[in-house]
């Protein structure tokens, strides 16, 4: 059929026209797929910071914040809390007042164990949170507060003191100094012949050596303490295995105490501790959980300090489950917590 000029002009701006329309729309996919999606993301992303703010409870299975009321009533089915800290970071004690007063506040007795204290502390412990008449200076060289801990106890004295006006009992979670230089010094195997391992009921426990916090361990003390010698790294994981088992045996111990009771509104059992010793659930919690064969409600919280410029490592926390809960509190008064 012959095609006027006037015809094939027409058909001449119609595949134009479709090729502009093809272009357009190839071009808006580039777009979206490239800068349009970076900055999709970039809004993405500023929205996930969104949730991260000081005081924050974040749900480390969902990766979103929880209300502290809902909290509270999940805190009231467990039979321990393990609250991990930055070490004299103050808004982390305050973190915890806030937990044994919402578990007194619904009628419940917590029972508080610290690892700032040693077992050979437990004695004068006792005696002070009883009313006895030793005064504070007398009750920190009875204790053996430098030898065991060291630093400030203004920084702890706020748990310790809430729990001496409420009665509650503090179990003093670490194994004695002495005893933990011992291992690091000499290795496990030597140490076990020790007086001082028959003396605090640790020669015969099982200490046991768990593949996954064998290498979480001696990664971080690798990093944190490089150049030194593998004999080292050994004693050092050792003596981070005593610890931890020490820790455990301490609270399988009081939580069986609480359970054989007939005071149904005892506990919740709330373990203080460093962060490192609650991190993944290896160090303490899954210790604890092979010493109980009962069905065990336990639930770990990591207290760490918000930092804006530190949001990524917030999303790995979380991504990779540190503890069931992240808390983020305000960074403490002496700056960010060091890398090790």
């Amino acid at each position: 059929m012959y095609k006027t000029p006037m015809l094939l002009a027409t058909r001449a701006i119609f595949v134009t026209y479709k090729v502009l329309l093809v272009v357009g729309a190839l071009w808006f996919t580039v777009a979206c797929t490239s800068g349009g999606s970076a900055k999709f993301s970039a809004a993405s992303q500023d929205g996930r910071h969104a949730l991260f703010k000081e005081w924050q409870i974040i749900d480390t299975a969902t990766g979103q914040p929880v209300p502290l009321d809902q909290w509270t009533e999940l805190l009231l089915q467990q039979d321990i809390i393990y609250l991990g800290e930055e070490h004299h970071n103050r808004f982390h004690i305050d973190a915890a007042m806030t937990v044994l007063r919402r578990l007194k506040a619904e009628g419940r007795t917590p029972v508080l164990a610290m690892e700032m204290f040693g077992w050979d502390g437990q004695a004068a412990l006792d005696q002070y949170l009883s009313g006895s008449a030793m005064n504070r200076k007398e009750f920190l060289e009875a204790v053996r507060w430098q030898q065991n801990w060291g630093g400030s106890f203004e920084d702890y004295e706020p748990l310790v003191q809430l729990a001496k006006e409420q009665h509650w009992a503090v179990d003093a979670m670490n194994p004695p100094k002495p005893l933990v230089r011992i291992v690091a010094k000499n290795g496990l195997v030597q140490a076990k012949s020790d007086p001082m391992m028959a003396q605090w009921g640790m020669k015969d426990e099982a200490i046991v050596d768990d593949p996954i916090y064998r290498a979480r361990i001696l990664q971080q003390l690798q990093a944190c303490h490089s150049g030194g010698a593998d004999s080292f790294y050994q004693t050092m994981l050792e003596a981070s295995m005593v610890r931890d088992e020490g820790m455990a045996k301490t609270l399988a111990r009081r939580l069986n105490q609480i359970r054989s009771g007939s005071d149904m509104m005892a506990g919740p059992l709330v373990s203080y501790t460093g962060a490192g010793h609650i991190q993944y659930d290896l160090p303490v919690p899954k210790r604890v959980a092979r010493r109980l064969t009962n069905q065990l409600r336990q639930v770990s919280v990591y207290m760490k300090s918000f930092e804006v410029g530190r949001i990524e490592q917030l999303q790995d926390m979380i991504r990779e489950k540190i503890a069931d809960y992240l808390w983020l509190t305000p960074v403490s008064a002496q700056g960010p917590p060091p890398r090790c």
